[in-house]
């Protein structure tokens, strides 16, 4: 019995049902963590679909188990398409592999083997119990949309998303320091469409002093507020940032010799200083001290220092330039110093997307796979 499929040979019933389980899973995006997105497709003995689902919400119904409940009882002998390998566990939610069971489900097609040790062994149970189970359909394209949540069980940090706008020269703002705006207003949205997807929003306080930056969520319905992080290592925060309001959650870390005296009341936490020897905090440390917290995803707002200091800790997962048909010729670039001293030491990106966004130009990139020698 198969256990593995590739879309170049699978049915294309069974491409087409999972690729619309995909679109259902990125329906979550921003409300299930700490877990991950999941989108479910039931169809019944003769290939009809008779339920749909997703995961909505942490510690919620799993996508099975709302899709199961979408088709009652006509899933009995019926394919289950699931984005991820049915869960093993009992945690807030029951064992999905035991609720397909119980609904006389005969065979279960998933994209992403589950890395959780806690909850894989899915695929194990249902063949156990007769069912075949089958895996890899379309697997790359239910990864890339479940993307934080992998980051965060395979590496123990979030994933993380670096976004900036700039001129078609490179540039984020002016010679006289002004950037308001170089991004359209159709930019401009879509970044707070990546706000409501992110867990956390991180700056630095030379962004906090430039922009003095809101980062919450505004015009998308529903959406859950993110995290606000500002890395102030001298901790020269003051009253009436506009991170500092009521519209979101804010975090701010400070060096562990930081003198917080004149700091507002606030949710603190010191961190130390890179260890090697870059101006700022320790990337590696804000991000495991984010991963505690339940952050599975940032989104990285800040400037060309603070996004040069993730890549050089290896730290960026995604990017998204926002590129606008205009020139500056002087001014900050987009990404300071990364610790990249060579064209041989590039960080080389392979695009996955370019799109028109209004009168601008959305690139989004993810660092190409080390070559194996």
């Amino acid at each position: 019995m198969a256990t593995t499929a590739d879309a170049n040979t699978a049915p294309q019933a069974d491409v087409r049902a999972m690729r619309r389980a995909i679109a259902l899973a990125a329906r979550g995006l921003g409300a299930t963590s700490p877990n991950p997105v999941v989108g479910c497709v039931i169809t019944g003995p003769t290939g009809d679909v008779v339920g749909e689902g997703w995961h909505q919400r942490a510690g919620g119904p799993h996508a099975e188990v709302h899709a199961l409940r979408a088709a009652g009882p006509a899933a009995r002998g019926g394919t289950a398409y699931v984005t991820l390998e049915p869960c093993n566990h009992t945690g807030r939610t029951g064992p999905c592999a035991q609720a397909l069971i119980d609904a006389g489900i005969s065979r279960v097609v998933y994209a992403v083997s589950d890395p959780n040790p806690q909850a894989s062994g899915g695929a194990a149970t249902l063949r156990d119990a007769g069912v075949e189970a089958v895996g890899g359909l379309l697997q790359d394209e239910a990864a890339a949309g479940n993307a934080a949540w992998l980051t965060s069980v395979r590496t123990g940090r979030p994933h993380v998303l670096w976004k900036y706008a700039a001129t078609l020269d490179g540039r984020i703002a002016a010679a006289d320091g002004s950037s308001r705006w170089i991004s359209s207003p159709e930019s401009r949205a879509d970044v707070h469409r990546l706000r409501a997807e992110a867990d956390a929003v991180v700056v630095g306080s030379g962004t906090l002093r430039a922009d003095d930056p809101h980062l919450a969520v505004r015009g998308v319905d529903g959406a859950r507020q993110p995290l606000r992080v500002v890395l102030d290592t001298r901790a020269t925060l003051r009253a009436g940032a506009r991170v500092l309001d009521d519209a979101a959650p804010t975090l701010i870390a400070v060096a562990e010799d930081a003198d917080t005296g004149a700091l507002p009341d606030v949710d603190l936490v010191r961190l130390p200083r890179d260890a090697a020897g870059r101006p700022g905090l320790s990337i590696e440390a804000l991000l495991a001290e984010l991963h505690a917290r339940g952050v599975r995803s940032v989104l990285l707002e800040g400037g060309p220092t603070l996004a040069g200091a993730f890549l050089a800790a290896g730290a960026v997962d995604k990017v998204v330039g926002y590129l606008a048909p205009a020139l500056l010729g002087a001014g900050p670039a987009a990404l300071a110093d990364a610790g990249i001293g060579t064209i041989t030491e590039a960080l080389r990106l392979d695009i996955t997307e370019a799109v028109r966004i209004g009168p601008d130009l959305r690139i989004t990139a993810v660092p190409t796979a080390p070559k194996e020698h």
